[in-house]
């Protein structure tokens, strides 16, 4: 089936505007949401300004706020008009986002007033117009040297102005937006401490989601509760755009998405749909429900057994349900691997999860499925668009990278050919990096990352992602990571606070009693991880980590911090 569009997300956003006028589109969880009709009034509104400010058509435009509804408004405005948007995580370090800024040459960043303070006062190279995200005002002018910004940026922005009027007139800049235009530049926060800047065209933006609508279908009615950064593709095609070309509403909060803000919007919301990461449900998992389910010994013998144990998930999914609103029909899970044991919660729980993988060089999904069509441990079916192999798998295991190709796979690394040529094979298959197995129907099952294999002496590959979903059963393990230091296998985990006050009243405890007790119940862990793993890929060392482990913006460890 054709989309009723083309390709480019004006087009896109044209016909919602069109076809949904009178239901509502975006909305902060206790404001009155925006119903497209006035999406359409307010997207023109921001082009207006932008174009007198001097905005044309493949300039760059970027976004640094948290969620709101103003942030889709001006994204939707930036490449509507055919400028490139730059999306911001605000997780990163002020010297990274004016990195970010000189190098894709923003000339216009749209900052919330929580923001401000990370660019408002910083010297920002060449002239930078800055507008307040709040009310979409232009807040001033940043030039290299303030005494003179004001005697020189006005005569020149209007020059700028001249000029472009001049260029449209011989038409040498063109107003019209095309499927093969970049739409989005965005720099990616990776596992490896390496941030590149990720160009997506029009085309791969809009053809991901129009394909994945295709068997995970959005319509009027439905609510999605935003939870993750729209800065990061995954929230941003799926949790935006998607909602936005089927006429549902998403809402926002205005508070980090603690356990306190959550559960009272979830129960008003009554959200239909939401996409996460595996940390928030995992951590739902080893908090909530698994106490509960283990908390006496009559529960702990029936858990035990598959039987009463899925009846018990059931009960628990049911409960699960409530907290959530009531309504969910779709639980997204993506970002990182699922732990093992979490997935069979959900499981036998009959919860409405589906798993999807993708990267932000992909627009960003590769594989996905409807919650009917899950299939426990894979990330669902390969997207019908795309091609898709193994390279060079093991002869014994079957396992090798995953590469892809198609047109929802990005244009480059911007002003970086050496990384984009790196990036792709001759006959243009983008290298993932990441590890898996292609069984029947295309189903698609995530081993690891490349980049993380370790070798045992014996020449094995150790998959530390693996050896992590064992260390991760243990409820007292909250996350954790698995290294080579110095050719040991060493195990880092993050101790469950609530499990150590709960079972052994640490807070109590002196400092030596405390390491005695944590020492015991470290061996613990890894008696029990290796008990269930290859002989070499038995952890030989483990240690406590203090605090949680940094991470990128879907919640996976910067694993080279800990390298």
């Amino acid at each position: 089936m054709n989309a009723p569009f083309e390709m480019t997300l004006k087009s896109m956003i044209d016909h919602s505007c069109e076809q949904f006028g009178e239901y509502p589109a975006l909305s902060n969880v206790d404001g009155e949401p925006i119903r497209y009709s006035e999406l359409r009034e307010q997207i023109d509104g921001v082009i207006r300004m932008m174009s007198e400010q001097g905005i044309v058509k493949g300039d760059k435009v970027a976004i640094l706020s948290q969620n709101m509804p103003n942030w889709g408004i001006a994204y939707l405005a930036i490449t509507s008009m055919g400028a490139v948007v730059v999306p911001i995580l605000t997780d990163f370090h002020v010297n990274e986002i004016l990195n970010i800024l000189r190098h894709s040459e923003a000339k216009m960043v749209f900052v919330s007033r929580a923001q401000y303070d990370k660019i408002g006062y910083s010297d920002l190279e060449p002239w930078v117009t800055l507008v307040a995200l709040d009310n979409f005002e232009p807040l001033e002018i940043k030039a290299p040297i303030d005494l003179i910004s004001g005697i020189i940026y006005e005569p020149l922005k209007q020059l700028q102005k001249l000029r472009n009027k001049a260029l449209k007139a011989v038409r040498l800049i063109s107003e019209k937006v095309h499927e093969d235009d970049t739409a989005a530049l965005i720099y990616t926060s990776g596992t490896t401490g390496m941030s590149k800047g990720v160009m997506l065209s029009h085309k791969n933006l809009v053809l991901d989601a129009w394909i994945t609508t295709r068997f995970q279908p959005v319509k009027t009615g439905d609510r999605l509760l935003s939870v993750l950064p729209l800065s990061h593709t995954y929230e941003c095609t799926i949790g935006f755009i998607i909602p936005m070309m089927g006429g549902a509403c998403v809402y926002y909060l205005d508070k980090p998405p603690t356990a306190r803000v959550l559960v009272p919007a979830m129960q008003k919301i009554r959200p239909t749909m939401i996409l996460t990461v595996p940390l928030i449900i995992e951590k739902i998992f080893k908090t909530q429900v698994y106490p509960q389910l283990n908390a006496n010994p009559v529960f702990r013998a029936l858990y035990k057994m598959p039987p009463t144990r899925k009846f018990l998930h059931q009960m628990a999914g049911k409960k699960l349900m409530k907290t959530f609103g009531g309504e969910l029909h779709f639980f997204g899970i993506g970002g990182a691997l699922v732990s093992w044991e979490v997935e069979r919660f959900l499981s036998e729980a009959g919860f409405p999860y589906a798993i999807g993988y993708g990267l932000t060089e992909t627009a960003p999904l590769i594989a996905g499925s409807h919650p009917r069509d899950t299939r426990f441990r894979s990330t669902g079916q390969v997207l019908e668009h795309l091609q898709l192999r193994i390279a060079d798998p093991d002869p014994k295991t079957r396992i090798g990278e995953i590469q892809v190709k198609g047109e929802t796979v990005m244009k480059g690394y911007y002003k970086d050919p050496v990384k984009t040529a790196e990036a792709f094979t001759k006959d243009g298959f983008f290298k993932t990096g990441d590890l898996g197995i292609l069984r029947k129907k295309r189903y698609l099952y995530i081993i690891g990352c490349s980049k993380n294999v370790i070798v045992a002496a014996s020449g094995e590959n150790i998959y530390p992602e693996e050896v992590e979903n064992k260390l991760n059963e243990h409820e007292a393990v909250l996350e954790s990571l698995v290294l080579d230091v110095g050719g040991v296998l060493t195990a880092r985990v993050f101790l469950s606070p609530e499990y150590l006050e709960k079972h052994h009243h640490t807070s109590r405890l002196t400092s030596a009693k405390h390491k005695k007790l944590v020492d015991a119940l470290l061996d613990e862990i890894k008696s029990q991880a290796n008990q269930n793993l290859s002989s070499f890929s038995r952890i030989k060392r483990i240690i406590e980590q203090q605090e949680p482990f940094e991470k990128t913006a879907t919640q996976k460890i910067k694993r080279f911090l800990y390298q």
